[in-house]
This record gives structure tokens, sequence and C-alpha cells, in this order.
């Protein structure tokens, strides 16, 4: 594993790919279980060499902090710690760290694991679906001291499973404490949701007013139909952050209100307007008319034309 120097340039990228590689970095003994391992931050902390550097890992990460100052950078923006947050990570992601001084006398845990420890199980099928390993860093949760001993336990118990001697159980008790934390990090998270509603009123307002502008200045023509990525970068927020709180919003994705405000647009055309399907269908940013035609009938049950006929 390449060790970074001081004199390394910020844009250069170190590659952790192993929990090897991550006991490395936090200055630890030789893990205990190849492929999955609980770091202690009140034990280790990161080598100074690793402050300000770029590193992409290669295995899912989930921390917890407590009294924490400091802050990690993801693309080009910055979280600072708060008292009982959690970040998670997947593999691919690249982020910075700048240091950090832990008044608490707890100050958490990373718990690390690898790709290949999933791979036959049914955890390795579903873990996309837990989409907060999609959030940006700011996006983090936070969490009370009652929730904070929940997922505590479970760390302890899969840290008591990879310390003990290895059997066929192992890895399957591994697996299932860590699909249980990230059930109960998925109720947390529907928790922050609910309880920052008035939050998540307004960024429903914004990316409204986002999809208007848009097209009030055409940018359509020029870029083409909004996508999500798109609108969660004009409002600062990570695509998939975005998508999941409108639908605990509204019930409704990112991606589905942006096809619903097509939908209105062009209803509001094929009745209102002499121009015909083509015109229509480029105006609103579709590339071929034969797309905006098929969307739109698997959307209203009719063709643009039907539509406009009836209507």
């Amino acid at each position: 594993m390449f060790i970074p120097n001081k004199s390394k340039r910020v844009q250069d990228i170190v590659h952790i790919e192993s929990i090897s590689d991550m006991h490395e970095v936090f200055g630890q003994a030789k893990a205990k279980h190849p492929l999955v391992s609980v770091i202690r931050f009140k034990d280790a902390d990161i080598r100074p060499e690793y402050h300000h550097v770029r590193c992409s890992f290669g295995m899912y990460c989930i921390t917890q902090k407590n009294g924490v100052e400091g802050s990690m950078g993801y693309g080009r923006n910055s979280y600072d710690f708060q008292e009982g947050s959690m970040v998670f990570i997947k593999p691919g992601q690249v982020l910075s760290y700048d240091g950090h001084q832990s008044s608490a006398e707890d100050p958490g845990w990373a718990l690390l694991f690898h790709p290949d420890l999933l791979r036959k199980s049914e955890l390795g099928k579903t873990i996309e679906q837990y989409s907060f390993f999609s959030y940006d860093i700011k996006e983090a949760l936070h969490i009370s001291d009652e929730e904070k001993q929940s997922l505590n336990e479970l760390v302890a118990k899969i840290e008591k499973e990879y310390h003990r001697h290895i059997d066929r159980h192992t890895q399957k008790l591994i697996i299932s404490n860590i699909e249980l934390l990230l059930d109960y990090c998925t109720r947390y998270y529907d928790r922050q949701f609910y309880t920052r509603t008035n939050l998540n009123k307004d960024v429903l307002a914004k990316f409204e007013n986002l999809l208007k502008d848009y097209y009030d200045r055409e940018d359509q023509l020029r870029i083409g139909i909004p996508s999500v990525d798109h609108c969660g970068k004009e409002l600062g927020i990570s695509p998939k952050y975005l998508s999941d709180l409108l639908k605990k919003e509204t019930g409704k994705s990112a991606k589905t209100h942006i096809d619903d405000f097509l939908l209105n647009k062009a209803k509001n055309q094929l009745l209102c307007s002499t121009a015909s399907v083509s015109e229509i269908a480029y105006g609103l940013g579709y590339e071929y008319s034969q797309h905006f035609s098929k969307t739109f009938k698997a959307k209203t049950g009719m063709s643009p034309s039907a539509y406009r006929s009836i209507n």
C-alpha cells in the first residue's frame, strides 16, 4: 500500500482496498478478520500522513462519532462532525480528512466490511437498497443516546464474533448483525426526515421552483430534460438524499416529480397550442419525439395525438 508524504499533492488519490490497509491508516495491529473489523476511536487515530489526503475506499465504512471537532471532505463539500453523527461510505467513494480531536469519553467507532464478505449472502443482493450509502457527507445521520446504545450493542456483537474462534456460523451471524444495524439506521433516517418536515417542505418548494426556472430559461433546449443529478447539484443535495426526502414528504421520488412536471407541461401545450407533437417534444427537451410519445402514453394510456383530439 502506498503511504503518502506531506509533499503529496491534494489531487492525488490513495487507494485503501482492504481491512488491513485501513488498520494501517489508523495505526492498528493486524486485523482479526480479513473482511470485517471494528475500530474504536478511543484506541486509534488516523495517522498524520493521511490528513488532507484524498483516499478511495474499497470497502464499506460506517462511522459513529461523538464529541469530535474536525471535518471530512467529500467532493467539493465538507461535513463538520457533530455529537452522535453517523456517516456511511461505500466502495469507490473518495474522501479526505483534516484530523480530529474528541472530548468525549467514548469518541465512537468505525465498522468496516469488505464487499467480499457479502458476496453469497442476501445482503449482498440488497445492500444497494440502503440509499444512505450514496448520501453526501453533510447529510449525515444524527442519533439520540438511546439510538446510539442500540447500534453500539450490534457493533459489539459483530466485534465479539470475529474475535472468537471462527466456525461455520460466524459469517452468517456477522452479516445478520450488519443487516440489522442497517435496518435500524433506515428507521433512524426516517425519523430524521420526519422531524425535519419544515426544512423538507422548503427543499420541495426550491425543487419545484428550480424546475420552473429551468424551463423559463429554456435550459432544456441546451441541456435536455433536467436530471435528478442536475437538480441535486443545483440544490446542494445528493441525488439519493433528494429523492428519499421527496418520497418521505410526498410519496413520490425526484424522478417521478420531474416526470409529472413534464407531463403537465405537455398536456397544457397539447391543449393550448397548435404546435405539432414533435415540436412539443423537442420544446420539452426530448431528443426524439418517439420517446416523448412513448412516455406520454405510458403515463396517460393514450398517445399525445389521441389526448389532444379527445380533450
